[in-house]
């Protein structure tokens, strides 16, 4: 994949949801070497301000209580971003959840809950910053973060694979949608990924079969042909070629971060 320089985005705006750690932290970090200025949304303030503070408060800015499934909060969130820093022009959702339960115990209200926010999040953010995207025109970026889980089947998860399946075909129909006006839409699907939500999967593994760390660790990664977790830096590294003034003929692909494992 080609390097971006540094400085490759200054001027840019980007803005990315679910930023307060893990893999939005890192796509965060990489856009800020970049050079673009970000706003750092998400639920939580602290993980935020933190970040912030640790990429530099001239370049970014924390945008607590931003709750992708709450339109009215986006819009107010949105508000706040522009002020600072303009109308957006790259676009990095990111945010979801994916609690586990077998398909019989997942309850409606679960299964509500992971489908507002890891692909209505999506629809109701991207509609929200839909006419900065189209005033930019060419170079204005949609990026989903979905997951390897949207191009198969994993068990125990059937809400959140359901959910990034959504996420994708989303992406697809937008990007034809979108196409002539410059703006771009693609997804990057992660496969196991370092992050605090996947290591709280390993701590539910074992305590709910018994197993070992080691045991947890390798049955996550089995799908995975390099046998390993892949790092939140790799995931940010798909993204920022993503964003960049070099991919603009890359559209509507799901794009898999995942070792070699094959769909």
């Amino acid at each position: 994949m080609p390097q971006v320089s540094a400085g490759r985005l200054v001027g840019r705006h980007a803005c990315v949801t679910g930023a307060g750690s893990g893999i939005g932290a890192a796509i965060a970090a990489a856009l800020v070497a970049a050079g673009a200025h970000v706003t750092l949304a998400g639920r939580r303030a602290d993980p935020l301000t933190s970040l912030s503070a640790r990429l530099g408060t001239e370049q970014t800015l924390a945008l607590p209580g931003f709750d992708v499934t709450d339109p009215a909060a986006i819009a107010a969130g949105l508000e706040t971003a522009r002020a600072r820093f303009g109308p957006i022009d790259i676009l990095i959702n990111n945010a979801g959840e994916a609690p586990t339960a077998s398909f019989e115990k997942t309850s409606l209200e679960m299964w509500n809950h992971v489908l507002s926010v890891d692909l209505t999040g999506v629809f109701c953010v991207t509609q929200a910053v839909l006419a900065d995207l189209k005033a930019k025109g060419d170079g204005a970026r949609i990026i989903n973060i979905a997951s390897t889980a949207g191009l198969t089947g994993y068990a125990y998860v059937s809400a959140y694979v359901a959910a990034k399946h959504g996420v994708i075909g989303l992406t697809r129909a937008l990007s034809l949608e979108l196409a002539r006006t410059g703006v771009t839409v693609n997804a990057v699907c992660p496969g196991f990924t370092d992050t605090p939500l996947v290591r709280g999967a390993l701590e539910t593994i074992v305590e709910k079969t018994g197993r070992t760390p080691e045991e947890a660790l390798k049955e996550l990664t089995r799908h995975n042909p390099q046998g390993r977790l892949v790092t939140p830096e790799e995931v940010a590294d798909a993204v920022l070629w993503l964003a960049s003034p070099s991919a603009q003929s890359i559209n509507g692909q799901a794009i898999a971060v995942a070792g070699g494992e094959v769909f």
